[in-house]
């Protein structure tokens, strides 16, 4: 079985919203909403997810950008916008998907994601990380 294939497995079966395996080694798991789980894996884990696969539940622009940003290898997502598909299909990400959407909504699913609204706005893929940990800072301040 293949990295993404253990990632995928285990985001189906053990209710994770983002699992990271490389080389046969799960190295992390998360079943936090929107993009926290990966700015956490990206905070702990650093320059070891360059090259692993990643099954995420959701992948919008802003989860695009982080994944890039990590120099991942591939990416399984359940539910991928337009935009996401683009930033990884443009830094060379093999990308599967099952649904694709024109873009990720919030939780209420009456507007856009804020993360999708504010990572328009990111154009260099190695400040996206610093900009949307600290736009994340910035939202948790305010819930």
């Amino acid at each position: 079985m293949g990295d993404i294939d253990e990632a995928k497995r285990i985001l189906g079966k053990e209710g994770a919203t983002l699992v990271i395996v490389k080389e046969g080694r799960v190295l992390f798991t998360s079943d936090s909403s929107g993009i926290r789980g990966l700015l956490q894996a990206i905070e702990e884990l650093g320059k070891e997810m360059a090259g692993s696969s990643v099954a995420d539940r959701i992948v919008g622009r802003a989860a695009a950008l982080l994944l890039a940003y990590s120099k991942i290898g591939e990416v399984f997502a359940f539910i991928i916008s337009t935009e996401g598909l683009k930033v990884l299909r443009e830094n060379g990400i093999k990308v599967e998907h099952q649904n694709v959407v024109q873009t990720i909504l919030d939780r209420t699913g009456m507007n856009v994601c804020p993360f999708e609204k504010f990572s328009s706005k990111i154009k260099a893929i190695e400040t996206a990380y610093d900009q949307l940990k600290a736009f994340a800072e910035e939202c948790r301040k305010i819930e």
